[in-house]
């Protein structure tokens, strides 16, 4: 398995792991809890658009995903590729709020689900951007 969980280590991305990166798939994410300080893996999806990382996740109004408040408290978290490739990396998460960032960014990720509820997206769909050092 590709290790980079040292900082001092993400000054070079494997060329493996870019590949893997520039297409989007399912990983996994492990968070910090906010209260608990406990760490907390989910599998989810990430989407790539226009060279850059996004997470999201199906709109739902009733409640907040305990993952985006872990990150919205500790944006650090690990980065987990787990299909084909693995490899755990070290990432920050960047909470995107703007009405016209995240219906720009929820458009490609309906596109690519085949949803036509943008709106309902826009309002309800948890969003962040991921960077990853070293990726570039």
């Amino acid at each position: 398995m590709q290790q980079a969980t040292n900082p001092a280590q993400t000054n070079h991305i494997d060329e493996n792991v870019r590949r893997s990166l520039q297409k989007s798939g399912l990983i996994d994410i492990t968070t910090i809890g906010r209260t608990t300080g406990e760490r907390r893996r989910i599998e989810i999806a990430y989407h790539v658009f226009g060279g850059r990382i996004y997470i999201s996740g199906q709109p739902n109004p009733a409640r907040r995903r305990s993952w985006l408040a872990n990150l919205e408290a500790q944006p650090n978290f690990t980065f987990h590729l787990k299909r084909g490739l693995q490899a755990d990396l070290p990432a920050t998460a960047r909470i995107i709020d703007d009405p016209v960032e995240r219906r720009a960014v929820l458009t490609e990720v309906a596109r690519a689900w085949n949803r036509t509820d943008v709106d309902t997206m826009v309002a309800c769909s948890p969003l962040i951007e991921v960077t990853i050092p070293g990726l570039g």
